[in-house]
């Protein structure tokens, strides 16, 4: 468990990094805003592609993984779903807690990954990515259209946004080149990892400068719950699935990683444009960002 706490331990100081920088330098949120944006559209995916593009892609190896992965998120819905009513939340506290249930940080994952595992973790990681991105958005869409104030109005312009997302986008592009056999082309596949190198740092710095540390303040018992199922029960689950999927080694240390991160900072922009509770969205996004630096020792200390 300390070797994994140590490996950790840099990926947690530079978001808190990025919290101090941009409480204490002069920079407007607009800055912040445009680094968020150039590592999702740009930076991000050229990692994905130049991961992939090269990578020693065993489908027998991950191919459980996705799976084991998938069927935790898809048991957690329901569960959601009973915790809604036996708590009485109302519909957007349930779209914003459902996303703080099930949705992943992909920059906090591949990060870590890369720290514990190298570059085998990176390419899990991607293949990850693959798994639960397009499962999440649209279990996140389904809740605010079905739940929020204001779902109906904008359901196309999410679900376009949804099926031209870059990571996945990036993420496809990689195992296409993979499984063509060209690899990274001359030229490109070197700029597209001079690129990605890029993308973990700057990545990391976007995540800390978004977090609000006064909303986690008033996140209040649905912060605790959603922290207790996305950080705990989740992992628990996968870790149930890649038993019985006969997961092991690296692949099974990125699907526990996976299904523990913190939820994911777009959940803010799908809550505030669907009529979720994006006060109580803010409040989980920070707070579980900052519990996760705990549990995800724990959690793969324990269970790999």
């Amino acid at each position: 468990m300390l070797p994994v706490a140590f490996a950790v331990l840099p990926v947690f100081l530079m978001i808190f990094l990025g919290t101090l920088i941009a409480r204490r330098a002069p920079f407007d949120p607009s800055f912040w805003q445009a680094v968020e944006k150039l590592t999702y559209v740009l930076l991000f995916p050229a990692l994905l592609v130049s991961t992939l593009a090269n990578a020693e892609l065993d489908f027998g190896e991950v191919l459980p993984m996705v799976v084991a992965i998938d069927a935790a998120i898809l048991a957690m819905a329901p569960l959601a779903l009973l915790i809604k009513r036996l708590t009485g939340m109302t519909g957007p506290q349930f779209g914003a807690f459902l996303q703080g249930a099930v949705r992943m940080n992909t920059y906090i994952g591949l990060a870590v990954s890369f720290a514990i595992y190298g570059q085998v973790g990176l390419e899990k990681a991607a293949i990850a990515v693959v798994a639960i991105m397009p499962l999440v958005n649209v279990l996140s869409v389904l809740a605010l259209v079905r739940y929020g104030d204001r779902g109906d109005a904008a359901k196309p312009r999410v679900l376009r946004e949804l099926a031209r997302n870059p990571l996945i986008l990036g993420c496809i592009l990689g195992i296409a080149l993979n499984l063509t056999g060209l690899g990274a082309p001359p030229v490109l596949g070197p700029l597209l990892e001079i690129l990605g190198r890029a993308a973990l740092a700057l990545g990391l710095l976007a995540v800390g400068a978004a977090l609000d540390l006064q909303a986690a303040k008033q996140g209040g018992f649905l912060l605790g719950l959603s922290s207790l199922c996305k950080l705990i029960a989740m992992p628990a689950m996968t870790a149930l699935g890649c038993w019985i999927m006969g997961v092991e080694g690296a692949a099974l240390g990125v699907a526990l990683l996976f299904n523990g991160l913190p939820t994911a900072t777009s959940a803010y922009i799908l809550a505030r444009q669907l009529g979720g509770d994006h006060r109580l969205m803010a409040a989980m996004i920070t707070g579980q960002t900052a519990l996760s630096m705990i549990t995800i020792p724990i959690v793969l200390g324990l269970l790999t």
